[in-house]
């Protein structure tokens, strides 16, 4: 594409250039090391990193033209914007043919319960008869596509590249997980949604934001009236009820749903287990009975947001009660693990990570474990948090390592020791998640119910930057089939 072409409908300051600066460009890089033939640099500035310093190194690689935020000593054109970041998401978009302006993407926000939602609604849409995909945590699948990503919301080259797929393969709507970081680093820039969806606000990522209150400034970016036309919002959500609040002066269409306030949408519980809720849901005056395959309050709030949504997009009530309960499980979220009494959760917050286990406990006739530990270079704060939640609400917990990336496990474990010390000291500290695995299920009794957090689906364990094969759910498999263990009821 010639860069002429790419820069139509896309505000510039300025164009620097000794000589012809209309290049052919064959694909926008962000990263200087890459190598490349005819590609477009955009230097990125923010974070650790201001990827102005390498311009030389990207243009020794192959970049024929970059785009910078102030004039730099090069010989290849410079495309002069006023912020790269929001340029790098709008080139991308221009590059692929701006395909997201053929999908109907609804967009998923909050610190938990992104991936089930998405998922929920996935579900739903394809009841429904809807060609979907769907972009997060889990990775991208469309069709019988499933590809793996290393974010939760790709970078804005990956995400076009995605979109421009999807939409050469006749996906109509496009379900994704919007992380804070994303929104931060402005990467949805020229996305326009069909709807938006918010599920809650509680601690994570204070690594990164200095405040919740700027955590939450970024998640609010989502439901400005500019990008999001329709907002459904968890009005039990102190969060929500703020973003509904500037909504209202913007006379945006703002829909609630809830289990304890008023709101456009709210359910109630008819039976609940283990194994799964049943529950009859009001939408907008509406009813339908769903049965939901996963258990917790928090995951009828998860289908709340999905029916409510889908209904706003054109669904009939029994489609969405039919796509509820047509939906089997999401990988890693409070997924039981072959009709046994353990369950693998992503539960990574203080907040998640009580859900579950009071999820568990209503239904628990003996101990409640809980397995669990803390990523390391993360949010330190949350650890003693995590300690704390644990041992309120657990009968026994086994502290392990997460993803304890260039941190010592033992530093990381220590730290969660001073928050569990508070309230019990009915634990034990097995850094080797495997045998921390392997301890928690010769530990069970017969009524034992056994919580393994922090993973969920994941497949890998980083470790001082590798990334080891690992998935909690494939050693439990394996122990539960050497024991030739049976199912319970």
């Amino acid at each position: 594409m010639r860069l002429s072409k790419l820069l139509e409908g896309i505000a510039v300051k300025k164009i620097v250039c000794e000589t012809e600066w209309d290049r052919e460009i064959s694909e926008i890089v962000a990263d200087s090391r890459k190598r490349t033939d005819k590609g477009l640099f955009v230097c990125l500035s923010g974070g650790k990193i201001d990827a102005h310093v390498f311009v030389g190194e990207a243009v020794a690689h192959g970049a024929v033209a970059i785009v910078t935020e102030r004039e730099l000593q090069t010989k290849v054109p410079q495309i002069l914007v006023e912020n790269t970041r929001v340029a790098f998401a709008l080139f991308s978009s221009a590059f692929y043919g701006n395909p997201s302006s053929g999908l109907k993407i609804v967009g998923i926000t909050g610190t938990n319960g992104k991936t089930t939602t998405a998922h929920m609604l996935a579900s739903i849409l394809r009841q429904a008869g809807k060609s979907v995909g769907v972009i997060g945590t889990l990775g991208v699948e469309y069709g019988n596509e499933h590809l793996s990503t290393h974010l939760t919301t790709p970078d804005p080259d990956e995400l076009q590249s995605i979109f421009a797929e999807m939409r050469q393969k006749r996906v109509e709507y496009v379900v994704m997980e919007v992380s804070a970081h994303a929104l931060y680093y402005q990467k949805l820039a020229g996305i326009r949604f069909t709807a938006c969806i918010f599920t809650n606000l509680t601690q994570d990522h204070l690594d990164f934001f200095p405040t919740m209150q700027a955590y939450q400034e970024a998640k609010s970016q989502l439901f400005s009236s500019e990008i999001c036309p329709v907002a459904i919002l968890n009005g039990d959500d102190e969060t929500g009820r703020v973003f509904g609040s500037f909504r209202s002066l913007e006379n945006a269409k703002t829909l609630y749903y809830g289990l304890l306030n008023p709101a456009d949408a709210f359910a109630v519980i008819t039976d609940e287990g283990l194994g799964g809720t049943e529950c009859m849901l009001n939408l907008n005056d509406k009813l339908c009975r769903a049965t939901l395959s996963m258990a917790g309050k928090h995951n009828v709030y998860n289908a709340l947001a999905a029916a409510l949504c889908a209904q706003e997009l054109g669904v009939e009530m029994q489609t969405i009660a039919d796509g509820l309960t047509a939906l089997s499980g999401v990988s890693g979220r409070l997924e039981r693990i072959r009709n046994s009494h353990v369950y693998v959760d992503f539960a990574h917050t203080p907040d998640g990570l009580e859900k579950s286990l009071e999820t568990l406990r209503e239904h628990c006739k003996g101990r409640l474990l809980c397995l669990f530990g803390c990523g390391g270079n993360r949010d330190r704060t949350k650890r003693p948090l995590m300690g704390e939640t644990a041992a309120k609400r657990a009968d026994f917990s086994i502290l392990t390592s997460d993803n304890p990336r260039y941190e010592d496990p033992l530093d990381i474990l220590s730290e969660i020791e001073k928050g569990y010390r508070r309230y019990s000291v009915k634990y034990v500290v097995v850094p080797d998640r495997k045998k921390a695995i392997e301890y928690a299920l010769e530990s069970l009794g017969k009524n034992d119910v056994l919580l393994v957090a922090g993973k969920g689906g994941e497949r890998y364990q980083e470790i001082m930057g590798i990334k080891h094969p690992f998935n909690d759910n494939a050693i439990i498999e394996k122990w539960l089939e050497e024991k030739e263990w049976k199912p319970r009821g």
